[in-house]
């Protein structure tokens, strides 16, 4: 008898970053279809497995901008463990809806959010070891690590990632016909 070798499985990973979670849940609405793509797909850290560090993964999807000092240490030791990185989503892809703040000063933001009203209440701006410390600007992740794919959509639609992740894993390079992409 003659034993075929078994494929190992690819492995993917995500994480999220400055965002809204949105992409993810456009991952999650790929529904049903998530239960054939386990047969060649193996998990490591998503929602899914709720595993916070990543292992080594031959895929790696990253949702929401840079906008603190977390989010490079986790972004570069996730580019690190992933030998291909994919940035998911208008907040990954350049900033989104959180580099909205580009345009003002950090120390204005965090005066009028901590000291002036409306607000938390004249208290103080947090300084705490425990606190990320804020960047003065929010940053697309291609401009800390090398993005090798991008997959645009606030957030792309469950078709596309479907679509864009079948194309992956079977070896050919991902091409999102008309339909797939919405800017809207």
């Amino acid at each position: 008898m003659n034993a075929q070798a078994v494929k190992p499985k690819v492995r993917i990973a995500t994480t999220s970053l400055a965002g809204c979670f949105g992409c993810h849940m456009s991952f999650l609405d790929i529904d049903e279809r998530i239960l054939p793509l386990l047969d060649v797909v193996e998990f490591d850290r998503s929602p899914l497995t709720d595993i916070k560090r990543c292992g080594p993964c031959d895929v790696g999807i990253v949702e929401g901008g840079v906008c603190n000092a977390e989010n490079v240490h986790v972004l570069r030791e996730f580019r690190n463990n992933c030998k291909i990185l994919v940035a998911i989503g208008a907040c990954a892809a350049n900033g989104g809806l959180p580099a909205q703040r580009n345009h003002l000063d950090l120390r204005d933001i965090l005066e009028e959010v901590y000291q002036t009203d409306p607000g938390v209440g004249h208290g103080g701006i947090p300084n705490d070891p425990e606190l990320p410390l804020p960047l003065n600007q929010v940053h697309p992740i291609h401009e800390v690590v090398k993005v090798d794919y991008f997959l645009p959509g606030c957030p792309p639609p469950a078709d596309a990632i479907w679509k864009f992740l079948t194309d992956l894993i079977a070896g050919r390079t991902p091409h999102l016909g008309h339909g797939l992409i919405h800017y809207d």
